[in-house]
């Protein structure tokens, strides 16, 4: 298992991204949480499988129909294994 940390940036925010970005990471049996930051770009933490998370990454780089994403920015997790199921907030 290994962890990343994505920032997205772009139009982002109230476009139903943070739903559907967990909606995909729980798909991906990806455990972590996305919330708003006061940028107004969106952070996630996600854990699992090197594959779960180059697939979960490519995603937010699409984003749901609404979204602009502009930019993702990835780094590994400095911690892993705090993380059980995906949240929003």
């Amino acid at each position: 298992m290994s962890g990343r940390r994505f920032i997205v940036r772009g139009l982002v925010q109230g476009v139903n991204f943070r739903a559907t970005a967990a909606e995909q990471a729980r798909r991906l049996k990806l455990d972590g949480r996305i919330w708003n930051r006061e940028d107004g770009a969106v952070e996630a933490e996600a854990e699992g499988s090197a594959d779960a998370l180059e697939r979960f990454e490519a995603w937010l780089r699409r984003g749901p129909s609404y979204a602009s994403v502009e930019s993702v920015e990835s780094e590994p997790l400095a911690r892993e294994g705090r993380y059980r199921g995906f949240a929003i907030g």
